[in-house]
């Protein structure tokens, strides 16, 4: 299963605008983090701790074949990611290659929310948690805008 192009855009998006947001010293996986639990903090509210911990273990274990430096990463029973960052600082990834794997992590997440819960629902999510100068028509299948 591939991400579509438009669904790994608006990941690009997501870490890009969080990225912005840190203080420039943070590492890479940072932004993946914030994308992370402000997805977690929108989905949890919507439909419960289970269901997004249920969607980030799926959207996790798809990421793992394509991002191998996300082995190291789990989980936690209350859907926070754990080890994200500390493997890649003990083995010496580049940050390019951290960021890939952060990127691959919430495409298939975005991914897996416009699957379950269908892409208006997704993006008024979305829009609840980042300003809407980050969406755009690019980022919405069959053009319509968000």
């Amino acid at each position: 299963m591939t991400t579509p192009p438009e669904t790994r855009d608006l990941a690009h998006r997501l870490l890009a605008y969080e990225a912005g947001e840190g203080k420039t010293s943070e590492l890479v996986e940072s932004a993946t983090l914030r994308v992370y639990d402000k997805l977690r903090q929108s989905l949890s509210a919507f439909a419960g701790m289970a269901a997004f911990e249920s969607l980030a273990l799926r959207a996790l274990m798809q990421a793992k074949s394509e991002a191998p430096g996300l082995w190291a990463v789990q989980v936690a029973e209350d859907g926070s990611l754990q080890g994200l960052g500390e493997f890649e600082s003990q083995i010496g990834i580049d940050e390019d290659l951290a960021g890939e794997g952060g990127l691959v992590l919430i495409a298939r997440l975005l991914g897996l929310l416009r699957i379950f819960l269908g892409e208006a629902l997704t993006f008024s999510l979305l829009r609840s948690a980042w300003p809407r100068e980050v969406f755009d028509d690019r980022n919405l299948a069959h053009g319509r805008k968000a």
